[in-house]
């Protein structure tokens, strides 16, 4: 059984990476910087999401794709909705919005192949729910990719896969902890429950569960 994790090479990549090994799948870690995934197990790809055909392309190299963990992430914002500029919306589209379209897209035939054990994980943030005037081209971007996993859900139940979305507020790391120990991050995410969460949504315990949004957040 084989998982791809996209994006990996973020803060959140080696947490879910080494979860997912000990899990015992096999991985294929995907981020456009392969030197960010060096230590990590499995096999490291360097893929544009952004090119449809090239993921696409990337897939059909893959056999028994059994899960795909999409963790790209991305922010701009801080300015209210009146002022911020536009680009700002362009750029998050592309990196919250197209490269979820273009996994989706490129991993349906294999999702789909794999029945019940077919598995799709999204993670993004609670702004999608409750957007904010200084956050409108972020919340508008994870909203739109949330929806589309919705409808990536309804799509996968035919053959008995699923696609599900963790939710948080922010991601905290032990380094992070570490650099500023009197810091509380009370309503930040836990990079370590975070992995343990998609392994859970990868296993056959969650093989009922299928459209739903996970809180993981304060």
């Amino acid at each position: 059984m084989t998982v791809v994790v996209t994006g990996a090479g973020g803060a959140l990549g080696p947490y879910v990476a080494r979860r997912l090994d000990e899990a015992g799948h096999a991985l294929v870690l995907v981020d456009r910087k392969p030197e960010l995934l060096e230590g990590l197990p499995g096999e490291h790809v360097a893929v544009d999401l952004l090119d449809d055909a090239a993921v696409r392309e990337f897939a059909a190299t893959l056999d028994d794709v059994t899960g795909v963990v999409h963790l790209v992430g991305g922010w701009k914002g801080g300015k209210p909705l009146s002022e911020a500029p536009l680009e700002d919306w362009t750029l998050l589209h592309d990196l919250l919005v197209r490269t979820v379209q273009h996994v989706t897209r490129g991993f349906a035939p294999a999702l789909k192949a794999a029945g019940e054990r077919g598995r799709f994980v999204l993670v993004s943030s609670k702004v999608a729910q409750a957007p904010t005037s200084t956050n409108a081209a972020y919340a508008a971007a994870k909203a739109a990719a949330e929806a589309w996993t919705l409808a990536y859900a309804d799509e996968l139940k035919e053959s008995r896969g699923t696609a599900n979305i963790l939710v948080v507020n922010a991601i905290v790391t032990p380094e992070m902890r570490e650099a500023s120990p009197d810091k509380p991050f009370r309503t930040f995410a836990d990079a370590r429950d975070m992995a343990e969460a998609i392994a859970w949504t990868l296993s056959p315990a969650a093989a009922q569960m299928n459209g739903k949004r996970l809180p993981l957040h304060g």
